[in-house]
């Protein structure tokens, strides 16, 4: 068996791209099982839970803002968590990033409710958030690192997108843990049964623990560190050297609002009085397409090594534009299998193109001793706005929550950075991995060398 060259002249031993991967995968959907259970609680139980349940319309806005703030928390998780694994490597901020989450998400389910302890159960339910979202903000991005690091030539697209399935996998994943939990009576659902889900973090930060301990740290980091040092402030050489690529980053990564529009927003409307679909409905919605999304990241990975990383991204987001107006105009008209099916092309087809080939796509954007903090802060940014546009949106619909097509128009718009931001990359989908960046930097600056 050849064993890959990887960054830096370093060898991986054999099976390692795939191990890395494989850790990627488990440890991504073990991590977004946490983050995702939290947008299908704050769009069907929390209003009721939390919130003052006199005024539902208010209610329902107040909880989707919480959804959104762990998305404002992000971009400082990505500062912080970015400067310490381009300083410390990439396998301890995996660890890190996944016992945070667990711990947040298992207090969650411990919290009293506002008929318990008034306004301060909403505040404590902000704090737990908060930390959900500094720890998703070194999760991505650290991952990816590790993955497209230890990758072999020529299929960097692929290994990497192992990380974005893992994520699909753990909202699959939170669906199908909430199906049962939202059939419940609704006296048994929202006194206890929300907080079951939450408390099963515990057995997900255990088993991410034992996975990802055993991880070893990329090559390319570990040649960088033994030859070149660290460097003392990773943002500061990440801003001179690669800034039009982190503008870049933070403008691609707004087609995240696809998926938050997708599964909050229209779940909280197709569930409203207004339409008056069926909660566990809306959530098989959810189910199914995430199914079809995790067989087709690989493929339109595969083909981003083929054919580049631009062109299938664009796909994705010039489609997802398209397609989310025919899915929230399915679900404005109730009908079952329009929505069905527009929600598995949306959600589960098109938009895996712009999500499957992001990892590779924007890690290859720099150098490997910023490249955590580059995707860190980029996507986190980005990822932000993305994550306050379900409130948004919840303005946008209108006093009745309904104006679906005013949605969509304002989704739409939110694909246009991320196609500009792509037509603007270079395309590296062909460019060795130790060149990676380097363009960037302009090809003549000599590493800040200094001692870890």
């Amino acid at each position: 068996m050849s064993v890959p060259a990887t960054p830096q002249g370093a060898a991986a031993p054999p099976g390692q791209p795939q191990k890395a991967a494989t850790a990627a995968w488990i440890g991504s959907a073990l991590e977004y099982y946490d983050f995702f259970i939290y947008g299908s609680a704050a769009a069907l139980i929390f209003p009721a839970v939390f919130f003052d349940e006199s005024d539902p319309a208010t209610a329902t806005l107040l909880s989707l803002a919480t959804f959104g703030v762990a998305y404002a928390a992000r971009p400082v998780g990505a500062l912080v968590l970015g400067h310490f694994g381009d300083k410390l490597g990439r396998k301890k901020i995996m660890v890190f990033t996944l016992m945070l989450m667990g711990l947040s998400t298992f207090l969650i389910g411990c919290l009293p409710t506002r008929d318990q302890v008034g306004t301060l159960a909403p505040v404590l339910l902000v704090l737990c958030r908060v930390l959900q979202g500094i720890s998703a903000a070194g999760e991505q991005a650290s991952a990816n690192s590790m993955t497209l690091e230890h990758a072999p030539p020529g299929r960097r697209g692929f290994f990497t997108s192992f990380t974005l399935s893992g994520t699909q996998g753990g909202q699959l994943l939170a669906t199908l843990v909430f199906i049962p939990v939202a059939a419940m009576p609704e006296e048994q659902l929202l006194s206890w049964g929300w907080r079951v889900p939450f408390w099963l973090s515990v057995g997900v930060a255990v088993v991410g623990w034992v996975i990802r301990r055993k991880l070893d740290e990329t090559p390319a980091f570990e040649q960088q560190a033994s030859e070149e040092g660290v460097v003392k402030l990773p943002l500061v050489v990440l801003l001179r050297e690669h800034w039009a690529d982190v503008l870049r980053v933070i403008a691609c990564a707004l087609i995240a609002s696809v998926s938050t529009i997708f599964t909050v927003w229209a779940l909280a409307y197709a569930t409203s009085d207004a339409v008056g679909m069926s909660r566990t409905a809306m959530l098989w919605v959810g189910a199914l397409a995430n199914v079809v999304a995790l067989a087709a990241i690989p493929l339109w990975a595969t083909l981003s090594d083929r054919i580049g990383r631009r062109p299938v991204f664009l796909i994705g987001a010039v489609g997802s534009a398209v397609t989310m107006f025919l899915y929230l105009w399915a679900v404005s008209t109730g009908s079952y299998p329009l929505t069905f099916l527009t929600g598995i092309l949306c959600f589960g087809v098109v938009y895996s193109a712009a999500n499957g080939v992001w990892p590779a796509f924007y890690g290859e954007m720099f150098t490997t001793r910023v490249r955590l903090s580059g995707v860190a802060i980029g996507t986190q940014i980005g990822f932000a706005a993305a994550g306050f546009a379900v409130t948004f949106a919840a303005q946008i619909a209108g006093p009745g929550g309904d104006d679906w097509s005013a949605v969509a128009l304002f989704t739409a718009a939110l694909c246009v950075p991320p196609v500009i931001g792509a037509l603007s990359a270079r395309e590296t989908n062909r460019v060795p991995t130790e060149e990676l960046g380097e363009r960037a930097a302009g090809g003549t600056v000599q590493p800040e060398k200094v001692t870890a």
